[in-house]
């Protein structure tokens, strides 16, 4: 699903930079003798590579930041010129943010609350009408003026920025959704239906890291850390 909601993030993205829709009033890919849009990832994994990828497709000017350094030399090496990489530090997302007509965020931990990657004082710096896309919403969102919304009312603006902060993004396209889900669920739904569900975690280890809470317990240590419960080990708590 990140890959979906990254691709939708531009999407909406490129709607809420019109005019009409409160934004700046910018078109994403320019015209000649007009500067296209400038698009910040934060995140370079499965949702924020899906946006870049979007993103230079629109010939937006699209930059992506990210701590890992090899993912950075993938991208690098994937699309060359069309895409520049930086180190993610505090003064490279400050400057970043601060330039951007179109900021989408993607940093996730797996099952664990997003970090707050985007202070309150770096929105404050945007120009009016810039936008920003939350795609960690569903785990808190990565920007301290985040709050989750919805599908009715998708977008509020804070100190001149509109969010789009929507829970559950990829619910918004469920046709494709629910196949791109399908397709990556299918292969282990026959091994699930055929054995007991014990026999099943026991069997993979990719189900038994999968189990988050059993029987009153959280099997998952972010989880755990996330809503401030006691971790069990899942060999405990089985």
């Amino acid at each position: 699903m990140s890959e979906v909601a990254g691709r939708m993030g531009l999407q909406v993205g490129a709607r809420y930079l019109e005019k009409e829709a409160g934004g700046a009033g910018v078109l994403l890919s320019g015209i000649p003798g007009v500067l296209a849009a400038r698009v910040c990832v934060l995140g370079g994994g499965v949702g924020g590579g899906a946006a870049a990828r979007i993103a230079m497709g629109f010939v937006a000017k699209v930059t992506v930041l990210d701590r890992s350094l090899s993912r950075l030399d993938e991208l690098d090496w994937r699309y060359g010129a069309q895409l520049n990489t930086v180190y993610s530090t505090v003064d490279t997302v400050e400057r970043h943010v601060r330039d951007a007509d179109l900021v989408i965020d993607s940093v996730l931990v797996p099952g664990a609350a997003a970090p707050k990657v985007v202070t309150e004082e770096m929105i404050k710096s945007m120009r009016p009408g810039s936008i920003v896309v939350d795609i960690a919403i569903d785990q808190g969102g990565c920007f301290e003026t985040s709050r989750p919304t919805n599908h009715a009312y998708p977008v509020y603006t804070e100190h001149g920025v509109i969010h789009y902060c929507v829970t559950n993004m990829p619910g918004a396209v469920a046709q494709t959704s629910t196949f791109a889900l399908n397709n990556a669920t299918m292969p282990f739904t026959p091994k699930l239906a055929n054995m007991a569900w014990r026999e099943a975690l026991q069997s993979d280890p990719g189900f038994l890291e999968g189990l988050n809470v059993h029987a009153g317990k959280v099997t998952y240590q972010a989880v755990a850390d996330a809503v401030g419960m006691d971790y069990t080990p899942v060999s405990e708590a089985l």
